[in-house]
């Protein structure tokens, strides 16, 4: 229905920066709102920001001030910038789209899910 894809994880030193992309394509009528969330190796999937349509953010509270997340409309996607990453930010971040898609016969919900980026943060 739609599908995610992200981009721009890698290996980075603590301190430095990334900024990660999601694309979503498929039959898509609407995006309301998309996210992102990480989870680390051993621990559980957590929020990490969500955007809406109209640009209302949300972030998670021990991460607010080094991260900003966007979108760009016009091409379907999200962006995290990520700055001063720390050791603890490790681990594989995922894209999440809610919106309304075009099945064939009557617009319905998705909720989709990206199949993860890894971000590994160095000491």
């Amino acid at each position: 229905q739609v599908q995610l894809v992200e981009s721009g994880g890698g290996l980075v030193q603590a301190g430095g920066s990334l900024r990660l992309s999601c694309r979503a394509s498929g039959r898509v009528f609407s995006i309301d709102v998309m996210g992102w969330y990480r989870q680390a190796p051993g621990k559980q999937r957590e929020l990490v920001a969500t955007i809406t349509s109209g640009g209302l953010t949300n972030y998670a509270d021990s991460l607010k001030g080094r991260l900003t997340i966007s979108r760009d409309n016009a091409k379907n996607t999200a962006y995290l910038q990520m700055n001063s990453l720390k050791v603890e930010d490790t681990g594989v971040y995922y894209c999440k789209a809610q919106g309304i898609w075009d099945s064939g016969t009557i617009p319905q919900e998705y909720h989709s899910w990206g199949q993860g980026t890894q971000v590994t943060v160095s000491s």
